[in-house]
């Protein structure tokens, strides 16, 4: 076998090459300041979404827990008010003061 001296422009590789992920390039590369941004945004808009939905949620329970509680007074204020507006009617027409009806 005879040995060939290679041309004299071959390029050779002169540095070993790690593999792994490709290194950023200045125009993909982000500061710690703008990543620390661009994170909280991301919470930002997550966290009021999920804020509205547990106010919500918990706004829902609470009124269902205060219906029927609501109802019992308000159907005795109602009764209470009839009474009271009954008992004056019937006052004024013994006093003899209320309109014909």
């Amino acid at each position: 076998m005879a040995t060939r001296t290679p041309p004299r422009f071959v390029p050779t590789l002169t540095e070993v090459v790690q593999t792994g992920p490709a290194p950023l390039s200045p125009a993909i590369a982000v500061s710690q300041d703008q990543l620390a941004q661009r994170l909280l945004q991301r919470v930002d808009l997550a966290l009021e979404r999920r804020l509205r939905e547990t106010i919500a949620t918990v706004i829902l329970e609470q009124t269902a827990a205060l219906a029927p509680l609501l109802r019992d007074r308000i159907e005795v204020l109602v009764r209470d008010l009839v009474a009271q507006a009954v008992a004056e009617e019937i006052e004024a027409r013994q006093r003899g003061s209320a309109p014909g009806v």
